[in-house]
């Protein structure tokens, strides 16, 4: 059985990284599975797929081998496997609103989610009681500073062992430099129907825009806002005397259901990501 690899890279640009790279893999006995890497202000960005037979799975070789050309190169270099048969771990980001929360804890409670929930990270308190209610573990990361924030969330989400993450109505935006770390295994779910009303008011935009249809989109979270490659989407008619309380409310209910859809596609590992679009296979 095959055993599959993340490598992430990340440093200031500089010559020859993607082939430094490769060929230390390649001298491991690693296939490349894909590879995806970006030069934004100077910043280099890569995010590799590998895998290995298990007669050449050597996990501590490797991993230290990596470390080491990342202090070569002056760069961050991350690898993270899964193990084929283990259950995905992973955390959920909230801040205030609870029903995408609610909703992804019961799929799990009833199996129709299998996977682990590790971590809840908030930016404020209000789900912490909602947390430990579920026997989670609460961390408090306040959104002061974003790079001071976004470094300690890294920090736990590592020392946790945490495969992807769910957006549960978080309402901060993440830094490239976050994202590309967790690339395409960070889903949100946003309250429109994208492309249209991207940004944290999008219920009441489509009201005010008088629009018959809304909808809710979940996505892979991407470098720029509420553009990321699209998994799943579903809408509501709108009566013509709704007001945007009762609007809001059916779309809260159809966010948790979108969402839980999104995270299941995910986890059946039937989603494939091609120039930005998701194709299910």
């Amino acid at each position: 059985m095959k055993q599959f690899a993340t490598v992430t890279v990340i440093g200031r640009d500089k010559t020859g990284v993607i082939a430094r790279v490769t060929n230390f893999l390649f001298e491991r006995r690693a296939n490349i599975e894909a590879l995806e890497e970006q030069v934004t202000r100077g910043q280099f960005s890569m995010t590799l797929e590998a895998s290995w037979k298990a007669e050449h799975w050597r996990p501590d070789v490797i991993r230290g081998g990596l470390e080491q050309l990342g202090r070569d190169l002056g760069m961050e270099i991350k690898l993270r496997f899964t193990e084929p048969r283990r259950r995905q771990r992973f955390a959920l980001m909230v801040t205030r609103e609870p029903h995408c929360f609610q909703g992804v804890m019961a799929g799990v409670k009833a199996g129709r989610l299998k996977a682990d929930a590790a971590l809840v990270i908030g930016n404020r308190t209000d789900l912490q009681r909602l947390a430990e209610d579920y026997g989670l573990a609460f961390v408090l990361v306040p959104w002061v500073d974003r790079v001071e924030a976004e470094q300690r969330v890294l920090a736990e989400l590592e020392a946790r062992g945490i495969d992807f993450v769910v957006l549960a109505r978080f309402m901060k935006i993440l830094s490239p430099n976050f994202v590309w770390r967790y690339k395409n295994k960070i889903i949100n779910i946003h309250p429109s129907l994208l492309p249209s009303f991207p940004g944290s008011q999008a219920y009441r935009q489509a009201y005010e825009h008088g629009v018959k249809i809304i909808g809710v989109t979940a996505h892979f979270v991407s470098m720029n806002l509420d553009e990321g490659p699209i998994i799943a989407q579903d809408c509501f008619r709108v009566r013509p005397d709704a007001a945007l309380k009762e609007i809001v409310a059916a779309g809260q209910r159809l966010e948790t259901k979108v969402l839980v859809k999104a995270v299941k596609l995910y986890l059946a590992r039937r989603l494939d990501v091609f120039w930005g679009t998701v194709k299910q296979v």
